[in-house]
Formats: C-alpha cells, sequence, structure tokens
C-alpha cells in the first residue's frame, strides 16, 4: 500500500511539468482564439503589424471586431527571432565548449574551479544588465570601432558588407545572447568532463598521446549527447530572451533585415514593447494578436526541442543513455 501511494505520488509529480506545458498552450490557444480566426495563417509570412486607428469605431471583419486599418503580419519577427538565436548560438559553441575544456583540462584543478565559479557568475545575472551593458557599452564600441571596418574588409558579400548602422541589431543582438549562453554551456559540459574516467584519459596519454587529442579523441567524443541538449536548453533562452533584446536590437518594424548590421524585432521582446499600446485597444483583439505571436513562440521552441529529441535517438545516444 505504501509503494503503491509512493508511485502514485512520484507519477503525480513527474505528470506536472508535461501538463503545465499543455496548460499554457492549451490556454494561448484559447485566449487567442479570435485572433487565430481573424488572422488565419497568413499571419506568419506577412510584413503589416498595425494596430489601426484606435481612437476611431470598431468595425467587424470576417466575424471579428477590430480597429479600422489593423493588421497583424509577423513575419519579421519570425525572420528576427529565429536569425539572431541561431547566429548567437554559432557564436556561443566554440566559446562555451573552448571555455569548458580550458577550465576543466588546461588549469590545475583548484584554479578551475576558482574561475569556474566566476563563469557560474555569469549565469546569474539579470538579462536587463547585459541589456544595459549592451547598450551602455557595447553598442556604441561596435558602431564607431568594429562594424565600418569588418563592412568595409566584408565589402565582396552583401549581408556582411552592407551599411554598418547604428550599432542597435542583429548582429549586435546576436552577441548579446551569446554571451548570455556560454555559460551554461560552459558550466554544463565542465561538469560532464570533470566526470569522464581518469582511466581513459591516462590510457590515452600511455599510448603516446598529447593532451590536445586526449580531448579530441576521448573526452569530447562522450559530450555529443550532453552537448546537444545543452544546445537546445540555449537556444530555448535565446529564442525567449526580451528585456536584454529589445536594449539592443532596434526594434525594427515591418521590416526586413537587408545584412546582418540591420535593426530587427523578436517575438518575445516585440510583445514586451508593444502591450502598452496593444490594451488601448478597446476590441482587444491587438492583444490576442499579442498572445497569438506567444502561442507561435512556444511552438517554436516545442518543435526544437522535439527535433533535437529525434536526432539523439536517430543516432542512438538516447538508447545509449
Amino acid at each position: 500500500m505504501k509503494f503503491s501511494i509512493f508511485r502514485i505520488s512520484l507519477i503525480a509529480t513527474a505528470s506536472l511539468l508535461p501538463l503545465s506545458l499543455l496548460a499554457i498552450i492549451v490556454f494561448l490557444a484559447l485566449y487567442s482564439w479570435p485572433a487565430i480566426q481573424y488572422n488565419a495563417f497568413h499571419f506568419l509570412w506577412i510584413n503589416d503589424w498595425n494596430l489601426g486607428n484606435l481612437y476611431g469605431n470598431p468595425i467587424t471583419q470576417h466575424g471579428q471586431q477590430i480597429m479600422p486599418g489593423a493588421h497583424y503580419g509577423i513575419w519579421f519577427l519570425v525572420v528576427g527571432t529565429l536569425s539572431s538565436s541561431f547566429i548567437a548560438l554559432l557564436l556561443a559553441l566554440p566559446l562555451g565548449v573552448g571555455s569548458a575544456i580550458f577550465l576543466s583540462e588546461g588549469l590545475p584543478r583548484t584554479w578551475g574551479t576558482l574561475l569556474s565559479l566566476f563563469v557560474d557568475l555569469l549565469a546569474s545575472i539579470p538579462s536587463v544588465v547585459y541589456g544595459l551593458w549592451g547598450y551602455a557599452v557595447l553598442v556604441p564600441f561596435l558602431a564607431k570601432h568594429v562594424y565600418p571596418s569588418m563592412a568595409h574588409i566584408l565589402s565582396f558579400n552583401s549581408f556582411f558588407g552592407g551599411q554598418p548602422g547604428t550599432g542597435y541589431g542583429l548582429l549586435t543582438t546576436s552577441i548579446v545572447l551569446a554571451i548570455m549562453m556560454v555559460p551554461l554551456i560552459s558550466s554544463t559540459l565542465r561538469e560532464t568532463m570533470n566526470m569522464t574516467d581518469p582511466a581513459l584519459k591516462e590510457a590515452g596519454r600511455s599510448l603516446g598521446m598529447s593532451r590536445f587529442q586526449v580531448i579530441w579523441h576521448i573526452v569530447l567524443p562522450n559530450l555529443r549527447t550532453v552537448l546537444m541538449g545543452v544546445s537546445i536548453l540555449a537556444l530555448g533562452r535565446a529564442l525567449g530572451e526580451t528585456m536584454a533584446v529589445l536594449m539592443v536590437s532596434g526594434n525594427a518594424l515591418n521590416y526586413l533585415p537587408d545584412n546582418i548590421y540591420s535593426p530587427i524585432s523578436t517575438m518575445a521582446s516585440f510583445i514586451a514593447s508593444q502591450l502598452d499600446s496593444a490594451l488601448q485597444d478597446p476590441t482587444g483583439m491587438a492583444v490576442r494578436a499579442l498572445s497569438e505571436i506567444a502561442l507561435v513562440l512556444l511552438l517554436i521552441a516545442v518543435i526544437v526541442n522535439i527535433v533535437a529529441r529525434l536526432m539523439l535517438w536517430k543516432r542512438g545516444y538516447i538508447h545509449g543513455q
């Protein structure tokens, strides 16, 4: 009897997370349903977000009340969110893996443990602090000293060699996100490296391998599953980051980036920046449209995680666990 109660308690506890995720998805779907009915699916690939005339009289279109001139298209948000997150991941992965190797294998254990504390502290810094640092320090520095030279050197490529702009934009956002992702990647990989069987390393050294060869051929192959998992976690943080992105992205409206320096907007930051204006819509359609954006963002995060799990399963890493 006690075992049955304990088992039921474990099952109930384990079910809370998937049920809470399902509850959030259901809530967003129900709350944004009027916007879904009005916008259909074409709002995903249209650049036309306009709250309309908030001082006019509501009109009825497609069975829903909206303000005159209101349109809700978010393709620029989808592009801004995905591009900044994936560029940030590309920047963060080598830095995270390199710092983990350096702290775990390149330093004496005492120094590695001490410096690891500072790396872990970076993960606890509020995102708004990163955003303020990016706004006050990174944006002016990149706009004045880095982007003009970078655009000149890479002028043969239109995506990297266009107008460097004011410092607010896609690349700056990606850099800030990457800095926020590095501690998560580094700390997770470092702990996994420390758990690698020392006998395997000693066996490699006895075969005449250098320290780098031991890391490359023995330590890193055991990190594939962990690296995939922590990459998805880091990507999820980048997809949902709000305040830091809001402060350095440029907050572009109905605008697709034509180069890596262009201003952008992401779905999370756009919801935060537009919520106050949307609340002025007496029909409530603007707020429900923002909820629809939140639903799309959540579904993207879920799909990314599902794809990652399928990749791990196909390669046999999940079975190996």
